[in-house]
């Protein structure tokens, strides 16, 4: 069964979810994905065949159409490259994100590694 998917990432970590991405692109390309404005563009570019809907850039409202999307539970599984050692301008608002995700229990990956483990622990698995 398709999942919904949430793929985020900060300004540096937009080439490493789109490296994740490219190397998992079998296993994302049934689910339905819904990506930040600017990471949305640059997964996009490296997976043309995955079949994404782009949301606004983050700091101009996306991380906010996400956590809409995590309220109506439409969301199954959220993937979020962060940059830890770089400040963030919305701070806010990825603290919001992460705040719902635990509110409506829906998985958050914030890590390559993470990210793996929805892979090797079966939840991307086509059914």
């Amino acid at each position: 069964m398709p999942l919904t998917l949430a793929l985020i990432a900060h300004d540096k970590m937009k080439p490493a979810l789109a490296d994740w991405a490219a190397e998992n692109e079998v296993s994302l390309k049934p689910h339905k994905l819904f990506c930040t404005g600017t990471t949305g563009g640059v997964i996009e570019a490296r997976c043309p065949s995955l079949s994404i809907t782009r949301l606004a850039s983050g700091p101009l409202g996306g991380d906010q159409q996400i956590g809409a999307l995590i309220v109506e539970k439409r969301v199954d599984a959220i993937i979020f490259f962060i940059d830890p050692l770089s400040p963030m301008p919305h701070d806010v608002d990825v603290k919001a994100l992460m705040r719902l995700a635990v509110v409506y229990d829906v998985p958050l990956a914030m890590s390559r590694s993470t990210a793996d483990l929805f892979l090797k622990g079966g939840l991307l698995a086509k059914d």
